[in-house]
């Protein structure tokens, strides 16, 4: 669903997941339309102008009547196109198309802060709308049968809008069917329809952990899921039982390790089919320079063949390329969770499939000794500030966070992480390093994505004066992001329990509160309020900055929340600040909570002391540019002019797939997300990229926002 206005001679169009475009015109008139588009649109209106304005994106042009594709240079070279009939794909957060008769310029501003399309005189433009987010096409109901399960896994696959390598683009994977537990097995004659039979077959072992463990590679690859007792019966002898790949007109059959080396088969699978894939894809219609591209040179692929060819025999060419040969090219893989494999575990399957997670069974140890310190001041960013007092102490003040009431804690465990940037953990324990996630959280997402809003209401609350300092600064972040993206910002003082209950269940999008918390729940001037006492939380997302916090939070989930920051024990009061403002800056900048808590976490020594509950790859709203940036730099001990050395890190747990391009004076490629790109640069280059750029950027031990760290390197 998007809902669309126009203000002025500017459109404003917002999506069910809180995403936003602006489109500035020049004398711009807007009516309602029903005229088709040759693309798949939620929305269309007919815009009149001679010029229209977009936030920086990557740009095609397609010509309906001789069949050819152009691309705005990434580089900043306009885009010049002689009269015709031409339908514009501006790959903004939601999906923007134009069809147009006629000449068009299309260029970048200096500043790669804007797409300008501009006409030689007034001409009439459908503007077509896609939302990037997909509601789940129907439900599937399955009995406590692995069996069933095998087949409900197979129909993910419906959800999937091509068969070719576009599939790895995130916009062509729809959410999956939900699976809801029952009786008997029940699948709609619309799913059976819609899912593919393309000959490829998963064989596993008729056991939870198995199939949880392969789901990902199943769904990805549309592969028809069957257990070992169906599919092999009356076969015998050695290795009859063991999980393997079909490809049924190529007479493969490649036998895959059982478990617990089956984690590490699907993995390698999984990557290097979907790695193929986005190379591959750029013979296609949507081509882009790559800097990873030239691999396919030197493994001998010829992309144009595979892209036409079909999924199983582009899927037999990809098994012939040895996994070493590209395991140093893959980009990191961005979501892992682990999931207790159990029948009550399955509804939560197709949500870990539309963020295309790798799912691992879990395991966990005692964390040992000073291990939990140690693992804090490993992530400890650190700088050569003489003012930074280091220790290793437990803690270097008594000025904590707590009241004088008895704060909870809670007993971390050691998790066996396997790949991944990001780890989820739908399972029992609290384990160090992951965001503990519940079923709940993800059936709570669909009811906020429901809501009917125009804008994000954020709403601060601080319940103990001598914590101003910080409830200041993020208050003060953002007002000023509400001057970029629309929100409502509210901040609160000393509320009561009736008053923060009424607070919590009412609609607000983020809830920062920053105060005490104890035993009995979150501290007021009356007493304590128990989140497990809310009839109903309707605050999307919150940070609960106050010592002890994670059972409150995990309630306030349990109870309508999508996701949260918490903290596992007692916290100091200027490492709370350090961690809540830089926090605040991130999520409202497209950050996911467990990507935004990870980056401010590690201002402090400790921190490990905060955590994040529910969904963790949830994320406030959507940034201007997406998916987020972080930038690493590093001033390099040279003799004469300054140089330094910058890391670009660009991915989202919600785009797989996508690529990046970073905008430095002699860069002219695009890489994948999850692959870093780093460049040499000197003082001058290094303010143009800054200024450029939305990102955060770690840089002498600590982390700032690239637009307020430009003028520091602007000699």
């Amino acid at each position: 669903m998007i809902e669309w206005a126009v203000n002025g001679d500017t459109l404003h169009a917002t999506d069910a997941d809180n995403a936003e475009l602006t489109v500035d015109g020049s004398d711009l008139t807007v009516d309602t339309s029903d005229v088709d588009i040759p693309r798949p649109v939620d929305e269309t209106v007919v815009v009149t102008t001679d010029e229209l304005r977009f936030p920086h994106a990557v740009v095609y042009a397609f010509s309906l009547g001789l069949d050819e594709q152009y691309e705005l240079d990434p580089a900043g070279e306009p885009l010049a196109l002689s009269p015709a009939e031409y339908v514009v794909d501006i790959d903004t957060e939601i999906k923007a198309y134009l069809r147009f008769s006629g000449a068009v310029r299309i260029e970048k501003t200096d500043d790669y802060e804007e797409i300008v399309v501009s006409f030689p005189s007034r001409t009439r433009v459908i503007l077509g709308l896609r939302c990037r987010h997909e509601f789940p096409a129907g439900t599937i109901t399955v009995p406590d049968s692995p069996s069933a399960v095998a087949d409900a896994i197979t129909h993910m696959a419906a959800s999937q809008k091509t068969d070719n390598p576009d599939r790895s683009y995130p916009t062509l994977r729809g959410h999956p069917s939900l699976i809801e537990r029952g009786d008997t097995l029940e699948i709609s004659d619309c799913i059976r329809s819609d899912t593919p039979d393309h000959g490829i077959e998963l064989v596993v072992p008729p056991d939870y952990e198995s199939l949880f463990v392969t789901a990902p590679l199943a769904y990805y690859l549309q592969a028809t899921v069957r257990t070992t007792d169906d599919a092999l019966s009356g076969r015998t002898g050695r290795g009859s039982d063991r999980p393997r790949l079909r490809l049924v007109d190529h007479a493969i059959e490649a036998e895959l390790s059982s478990m617990p080396g089956l984690e590490r088969d699907v993995e390698r699978l999984l990557r290097k089919t979907f790695f193929l894939d986005c190379l591959v894809r750029n013979a296609g219609p949507y081509a882009t320079t790559l800097s990873e591209l030239s691999l396919l040179e030197a493994l001998e692929i010829d992309a144009e063949a595979l892209y036409e060819a079909s999924p199983q025999d582009r899927l037999a060419t990809y098994l012939d390329v040895p996994y070493a040969a590209i395991k140093h090219r893959l980009p990191e893989w961005h979501l892992s969770t682990y999931v207790a494999p159990e029948y009550q575990s399955v509804e939560t399957i197709p949500f870990l499939l539309d963020r295309l997670s790798m799912i691992y069974t879990p395991r966990t140890s005692e964390l040992e000794g000073r291990e939990l310190v140690e693992r804090s001041l490993e992530d400890f960013y650190r700088g050569d500030d003489p003012d930074r007092k280091w220790t290793n102490r437990r803690y270097g003040s008594d000025a904590t966070r707590a009241s004088t009431g008895r704060v909870a804690s809670v007993d971390i465990v050691k998790p066996d992480l396997r790949s991944g940037r990001t780890h989820g953990w739908l399972a029992d324990g609290v384990p160090i390093d992951v965001f503990k996630s519940a079923p709940e959280a993800y059936h709570n997402r669909f009811e906020f994505l429901e809501r009917e809003s125009d804008s994000t209401s954020i709403c601060v609350v601080l319940n103990d004066p001598e914590m101003a300092g910080e409830h200041d600064h993020v208050a003060e972040i953002y007002r000023q992001r509400s001057e970029e993206l629309t929100m409502d910002i509210a901040v609160e003082e000393s509320l009561e329990t009736a008053a923060l209950a009424r607070l919590l269940e009412d609609d607000h999008d983020f809830v920062h509160y920053i105060g005490h918390c104890e035993t009995g729940g979150l501290c007021c001037p009356d007493g304590t309020l128990a989140a497990s006492s809310l009839d109903r939380c309707r605050a999307q997302t919150f940070f609960l900055n106050a010592c002890g916090s994670f059972y409150e939070g995990r309630a306030l989930i349990e109870k309508g929340s999508v996701a949260g920051a918490v903290t596992v024990t007692k916290v100091l009061n200027d490492h709370a600040v350090k961690v809540g403002s830089t926090f605040a800056k991130l999520l409202v900048h497209g950050f996911s909570i467990e990507r935004a808590m990870g980056l401010a976490r590690r201002r402090i020594m400790m921190g490990k002391d905060y955590a994040v509950v529910g969904d963790g790859t949830h994320s406030l709203t959507q940034g201007e540019h997406e998916p987020p940036t972080t930038v690493t730099l590093e001033e390099l001990a040279d003799e004469g002019d300054a140089e330094y050395l910058l890391g670009v890190d660009c991915y989202s747990t919600r785009a797989t797939g996508s690529y990046y391009y970073p905008h430095t004076e002699t860069n002219e490629y695009a890489y994948l997300c999850g692959n870093e790109s780093t460049f040499r640069l000197t003082a001058s280059e290094l303010v143009t990229m800054l200024k450029e750029t939305e990102a955060s950027v770690i840089y002498d031990g600590d982390i700032y926002w690239s637009k307020e760290l430009w003028p520091r390197f602007d000699q």
